[in-house]
């Protein structure tokens, strides 16, 4: 039932609430130490209410839009007290893929009562595993790809319990820079903390209560709205993940979207199983794919919470790659298989499709180690051509400027450049994809998952596709999931893909 507030103060609520995670996100960024979070931004925030709803999140990664909810849920039977933090990243118990670290906290009133929890996600750039970044190529299993963290609590009374917090971070490289970066995250959830409870103290807690409610029922009807305005039917698309790091098969993927009314149900049975590869995605994951999609094609300007979901389901059989279960590798799912669930959604309702891919690779050694994602081209709409050059989808990082790069680390920047004629072709052409050459200074160890280098992304209501991307490791041509070694004076260049394009030339 919805909850009866003011107009004007649900405003004052929703802005309130976001402008408290935008405030999170930056004390995040500016305290942290990695460049992969204080660079690239790599990192999301929300505010979640007592039973564990998100009532906003920041607009930073739409990967993390319905997994961030289930890092809270997994919480919710502990017992928690004023300056408690928690940290997760297990992928079967409410993470994404395993560089993914959650940290949640409680929030109180003066005198005990729940408030909700706020909470913040960033992908660290190492938790440990086979290979420097914790992203190997090759993975098949999950404990390869790094120290799995199941909910800890790693904060009491507002003091970080050290011998807690130096057990896990010792098992990582850089232990000092996951820790500066850990209380980087506890910092950005104090924050907060402490403006919901202003708010509270402001307006009461009875009234920061309905606000919350208040927000998810506002965001439930604009949704609403929005699939109301989509035609009754279904609609049907399949798309493919290229699994040539096993050098097996390629996976398929299916979706039947039912419209009925102001409900969308999105079936993926007939999708493959999950593999021995590391394509799994955790159900988390595949919801914020989803959900993620859903308000690209209903109400982009709602509020980013759990009301905006209510009237969408999501069927993923158990087993599938959709819906993988544990033991299975997951590094690619969270940033690959995502992306094409996304790809396959949109695909679905007539949208040209972006570079489908976050061009994943870790460069480092035991001394450092960095990770980046690259943009490429995005599918052109029905009005407007495709962007170049952007982080497509689920992903909303940034780059690491080549200053940044080079100073930090010991690489230097080759070449950065559009991807020129790289887009789908139409009356609306798709966007181009990016060119990015990296020298290495010393020997260090390489890793790369990526897509869309033999499946193009399709273009819709005839315009072309994009064209696929390529890669070259030390010159010669490597497969787009690959790891191995470069010496000083070697390189490693990315050419991402294009965008498809919309409507006849």
């Amino acid at each position: 039932m919805s909850v009866p507030v003011d107009p004007v103060f649900l405003r004052v609520a929703a802005g309130s609430l976001a402008a408290a995670c935008d405030e999170m996100g930056e004390v995040l960024v500016r305290a942290a130490h990695s460049a992969n979070i204080k660079e690239r931004r790599d990192c999301s925030t929300g505010l979640f209410d007592p039973a564990g709803e998100m009532t906003m999140q920041a607009e930073h990664i739409p990967v993390h839009l319905g997994a961030m909810p289930a890092a809270v849920e997994a919480l919710l039977g502990e017992s928690h007290a004023p300056g408690d933090g928690w940290m997760l990243n297990d992928p079967y118990t409410g993470g994404t893929h395993l560089p993914d670290i959650t940290v949640v906290t409680p929030i109180f009133t003066a005198n005990g009562d729940s408030l909700g929890f706020a909470a913040c996600r960033a992908h660290h750039a190492d938790v440990g595993g086979d290979a420097p970044g914790s992203m190997p190529a090759d993975s098949t299993r999950l404990d390869q790809e790094g120290v799995v963290i199941p909910p800890t609590r790693f904060a009491h009374g507002g003091k970080i319990d050290h011998a807690v917090l130096d057990a896990i971070t010792r098992q990582m490289r850089n232990p000092a820079q996951r820790t500066a970066d850990l209380r980087a995250q506890l910092a950005a959830c104090r924050r907060g903390e402490s403006r919901v409870r202003e708010f509270a103290d402001r307006y009461g807690a009875d009234a920061y209560r309905e606000a919350l409610a208040a927000v998810l029922d506002y965001a439930e009807r604009q949704t609403r709205a929005g699939i109301a305005a989509l035609a009754d039917g279904e609609y049907a698309a399949e798309d493919f993940m290229e699994d040539d790091a096993r050098g097996t098969h390629d996976l398929s993927l299916r979706l039947k979207a039912t419209v009925t009314g102001d409900r969308l149900t999105l079936d993926f049975t007939g999708s493959d199983a999950q593999h021995e590869g590391n394509l799994n995605c955790p159900l988390a994951v595949t919801l914020s794919a989803c959900y993620f999609a859903v308000r690209v094609l209903t109400a982009p300007d709602v509020p980013a919470c759990a009301g905006a979901y209510r009237p969408v389901e999501v069927i993923a059989p158990p087993g599938t790659l959709l819906n993988a279960q544990p033991p299975a590798a997951v590094a690619g799912g969270n940033v690959e298989t995502s992306s094409r669930v996304a790809d396959l959604v949109l695909a679905a309702f007539g949208r040209a499709q972006g570079q489908g891919t976050m061009n994943n690779f870790t460069l480092g050694n035991e001394r450092f180690t960095h990770y980046e994602t690259l943009g490429g081209g995005q599918g052109a709409c029905p009005d407007a051509p495709g962007p170049s050059a952007v982080h497509v989808a689920m992903s909303n990082t940034l780059n690491t400027p080549v200053e940044a790069l080079e100073l930090e680390f010991p690489l230097r920047v080759r070449e950065y450049a559009l991807r020129r004629a790289s887009g789908g072709h139409g009356a609306q052409p798709g966007g181009d994809g990016v060119v990015r050459e990296i020298e290495a200074l010393e020997t260090i160890e390489w890793s790369l998952i990526a897509e869309r280098r033999r499946y193009a992304p399709r273009g819709a209501a005839g315009g072309g596709d994009g064209t696929p991307g390529r890669d070259f490791a030390a010159g010669e041509a490597v497969a787009g999931k690959a790891r191995g070694r470069l010496t000083a004076g070697q390189t490693l260049r990315i050419e991402t893909p294009g965008g498809g394009g919309h409507g006849h030339f």
